[in-house]
């Protein structure tokens, strides 16, 4: 009988140490949910301002210099989650095509909705496109208008009071609508009429 007491008393303290691992787990679970779901980060938002190219020529042999200026910002919608952005790069894209270097811009901290401003130029001089892309510029050329899209990729983390998250990559895509000087008889103007009309930009985390 008291070997049958003992293995009855260690099947209970077994059963108590599982209970016991197991209602941690589920509160730890639980603390992890809350804090989640209250503080668990909106993405920033983008939005491209202003563009302005002051030059766009196509030359042969399928070669485009290309430079403009562009204003970008960039808002933290968060209440409690401060945004690091660890370095990003900008540049601009036609028809999927990379036709400028990436422009840097510094890290920096943004904090609770805050919103921050940018005025990047980006260049491209004597870059190769391929032969499809002259007769694409060709063609828009005669529509008068014409898209490009400024992409933004880099790092950021997240910040909470003192604790911060891992490196995150961030990519952002804005359209940028532009229409062609009619001013200018050259076969690709080297000036457009300025972009004013805000656009919002996609952003992926």
């Amino acid at each position: 009988m008291a070997k049958d007491c003992g293995n009855h008393g260690r099947d209970h303290l077994f059963r108590s140490i599982i209970t016991c691992v197991a209602f941690l787990v589920i509160l730890v679970l639980l603390i992890v949910l809350i804090v989640f779901l209250v503080l668990r980060p909106h993405k920033p938002k983008f939005y491209l301002q202003d563009a302005t190219v002051l030059s766009f020529n196509a030359s042969s042999p399928n070669v485009l210099s290309t430079y403009l200026q562009l204003t970008l910002s960039s808002r933290n919608p968060n209440n409690r989650v401060g945004i690091y952005y660890d370095g990003l790069d900008v540049y601009a894209t036609y028809n999927n095509q990379q036709i400028t270097l990436a422009a840097t811009i510094a890290p920096l901290y943004q904090g609770h909705n805050d919103v921050d401003a940018w005025s990047p130029y980006l260049r491209g001089d004597s870059i190769p496109i391929a032969p499809f892309l002259v007769d694409a510029l060709t063609q828009d050329e005669a529509d008068g208008f014409f898209f490009l899209w400024v992409k933004i990729e880099g790092r950021l983390r997240w910040k909470v009071g003192d604790w911060k998250s891992g490196r995150y990559h961030v990519f952002v895509n804005c359209p940028a609508y532009l229409s062609f000087d009619r001013s200018n008889d050259s076969s690709f103007p080297t000036q457009m009429i300025r972009f004013r009309q805000s656009s919002t930009c996609t952003v992926d985390i």
